[in-house]
């Protein structure tokens, strides 16, 4: 596993952010064809808005007319039997992103790994910081 120098300190639904970081990194290792040669990258940038992840594999990757199914909940690109394997994953990590103003995506092809890149959008953390400063601030009775 490879970690950026640099990860934000933000403020944000912890459970919510941490599934999707769980999801994203347990395919990466789940999925590996060479899991004895597998690297998981993470990385982050971030501007005014947004905090933009990625989470990238060396593994067998995934045939672009894939991309978009792969995001509906159900549907697996390997037999179940194969993997333990529900099919729910990247649906839910899909529904979690979008609910909090995000997006998501996958950049691959086939034998070449793949990069999962998702937004997670600034406002609704501020939001969030500024009614907890608010609720820290305010004058309590007694």
């Amino acid at each position: 596993m490879e970690l950026p120098t640099y990860l934000p300190t933000m403020t944000s639904n912890r459970v919510q952010l941490q599934q999707v970081f769980t999801n994203l990194i347990s395919n990466a290792l789940k999925y590996h064809d060479r899991p004895e040669q597998g690297v998981v990258r993470i990385g982050c940038r971030e501007d005014r808005q947004q905090y933009t992840f990625s989470i990238a594999d060396n593994g067998p990757g995934i045939d672009p007319e894939y991309h978009e199914r792969i995001f509906v909940i159900f549907q697996t690109l390997v037999e179940r039997d194969t993997l333990e394997s529900t099919g729910v994953g990247l649906a839910i990590v899909k529904k979690i992103v979008e609910r909090q103003g995000g997006t998501i995506h996958v950049e691959s092809s086939e034998g070449q790994g793949a990069t999962f890149i998702f937004t997670w959008p600034k406002e609704r953390a501020m939001h969030a910081e500024r009614r907890i400063t608010a609720a820290q601030s305010a004058p309590k009775t007694v």
